[in-house]
């Protein structure tokens, strides 16, 4: 018999050995828990396990550090965790200005520079429904987009987006604030056109 005959008739077996050995079988049905059903294989007795401490969060609100911390909650309202600061609005409005401005314009009245040029208007920062979105909501729009707009989470991190979130906050108080309530010594500054 000729090799090639030979070969030829040794590949046949060898293929159909090959296709059975490839069967779904245990890769297919290996075991899983639901959500929150109980599990003996933890001491605890939870299949769900907690976050490893230092895990960033993918959608919700964040502790000061930008981690998740036990038992927050992304509800609606004003559930801020980053202390709010001068240092803190300061960096909000330089990430504001970099990420969010070219939209949303500069008071964020949703007219920014892209917008002029012919780009979809994103919502107002005064409107109702931003008004009364939760913080845990516009760090999430941030990090994963919403509608037209496209996600930020791998460019603006953590701590930087809740400095944001505080930065809007900030605007939006100041369209109805009345000048009688800011500290004189800022307020005088103010009148004379410097920064506070």
């Amino acid at each position: 018999m000729r090799p090639e005959r030979a070969l030829s008739a040794l590949a046949l077996p060898l293929c159909a050995c090959l296709l059975l050995s490839c069967s779904r079988g245990d890769m297919a049905d290996q075991p899983r828990f639901r959500p929150l059903q109980p599990s003996a294989f933890f001491p605890d007795g939870a299949s769900a396990r907690p976050p490893v401490p230092g895990s960033v969060a993918f959608v919700g609100t964040l502790g000061s550090e930008g981690t998740v911390e036990a038992g927050e909650a992304g509800a609606q309202g004003r559930d801020r965790r980053l202390p709010v600061t001068l240092e803190s609005l300061a960096r909000g409005r330089q990430r504001f200005e970099i990420n969010c401005s070219p939209c949303h314009g500069r008071t964020g009245d949703g007219n920014g520079m892209a917008v002029q040029r012919g780009f979809p208007a994103p919502p107002s920062f005064f409107s109702g429904k931003v008004l009364s979105a939760g913080d845990a909501h516009i760090d999430s729009v941030i990090a994963n987009g919403y509608g037209r707009m496209f996600s930020y989470g791998d460019r603006v991190a953590p701590p930087d987006r809740m400095a944001i979130v505080a930065y809007i906050r900030a605007l939006q108080s100041s369209r109805d604030a009345d000048l009688e309530g800011v500290p004189s010594g800022i307020r005088d500054r103010l009148l004379k056109g410097d920064p506070p």
